[in-house]
């Protein structure tokens, strides 16, 4: 029976388990979305949701301990000075697992997990982008290039 046995062993020993997890969500911190399979995904969200829980705080004793699973400092700076602030209102769910096609190589179902409201970052980054762009292309008396949207 498996009463009270949670996890996903991954079919890893122990180590490189802790160690595959630990890469997994020092990526998802910093790039804010990574593709991986689907069991994965599953395994590695409730460490990122550790993670941002202990960024609200944003104490000593929880940097500490969120540098003590993060990989890089990196990584650490990120999660309590953009994404603590970010989700600081926000009471769970900070991550989304969305199913993708299988994988080409050998069919493996991948998964894209991701921050909530990341998109509307990164789509505001383009946007800001853009504008200085047009900007800059006014300032010199060019026209700026039309992209094809087709």
């Amino acid at each position: 029976m498996r009463h009270r046995v949670g996890g996903f062993k991954l079919k890893r020993p122990v180590d490189s388990r802790n160690a595959l997890l630990r890469n997994l969500t020092t990526s998802v911190i910093e790039h804010e979305r990574v593709i991986t399979t689907i069991t994965k995904a599953k395994a590695v969200r409730p460490l990122v949701e550790k993670m941002i829980t202990l960024a609200k705080a944003d104490t000593l004793h929880s940097r500490r301990q969120a540098a003590a699973i993060l990989r890089t400092p990196a990584s650490v700076k990120k999660l309590f000075d953009t994404l603590g602030t970010r989700f600081g209102q926000r009471n769970g769910g900070y991550t989304r697992i969305t199913r993708l096609a299988p994988r080409q190589g050998d069919g493996a179902e991948q998964a894209l997990i991701e921050l909530v409201g990341s998109e509307l970052v990164k789509r505001a980054a383009d946007r800001a982008k853009r504008r200085e762009e047009r900007l800059k292309a006014q300032q010199t008396g060019q026209e700026p290039a039309e992209e094809d949207t087709k």
